[in-house]
C-alpha cells in the first residue's frame, strides 16, 4: 500500500512547478479550499492561470485516491459537481488530501524561492 502523504508530497511538488513556485497563488488557492470548499477551489483555480486546477484534478484521478469516481472525466468542474454530490466521505477525503498537497506545494515553493535567493550571495562570497 502506498502512503498517501507521499503522494501528496509528490503532487505538491508538481503543482509548485506548474505555477513556477508562485507561493502567493498557492496560498490563495489553499485559502479558498479551506474556507469555501472543493468546488469553490476548482472554480477559483479555473479563473487563474497556472495549472493548479488541472494538476489537482489529475491528483484526484490517481489510483488510491478517487480514481473510481473521476477516471475518464474530461469536464473537471462537472465531475466535481456531480461525482461528489451526496458522497460526504469522498468529499471530505478529497478536501483533506488537496489541503495537504497544497501545503506541500507552498513549502516546496518557499524552499525553492529561498534557495535561489541564497545562490547569488553564495557565489559573491567565493
Amino acid at each position: 500500500m502506498e502512503i498517501l502523504d507521499m503522494k501528496c508530497a509528490k503532487w505538491g511538488h508538481t503543482i509548485a512547478d506548474a505555477v513556477n513556485n508562485d507561493e502567493t497563488l498557492i496560498t490563495k488557492s489553499l485559502g479558498v479550499l479551506q474556507e469555501d470548499g472543493v468546488y469553490a477551489f476548482f472554480l477559483w483555480c479555473a479563473s487563474k492561470a497556472g495549472g493548479i486546477k488541472e494538476k489537482a484534478f489529475a491528483f484526484l484521478q490517481e489510483d488510491g485516491i478517487l480514481k473510481h469516481l473521476f477516471d475518464g472525466e474530461i469536464d473537471q468542474l462537472k465531475a466535481i459537481r456531480e461525482k461528489l454530490s451526496g458522497k460526504l466521505d469522498e468529499l471530505l477525503f478529497a478536501k483533506e488530501l488537496l489541503e495537504r498537497t497544497l501545503v506541500y506545494a507552498r513549502y516546496h515553493a518557499k524552499a525553492l524561492t529561498k534557495s535561489t535567493e541564497e545562490e547569488p550571495s553564495a557565489k559573491a562570497g567565493e
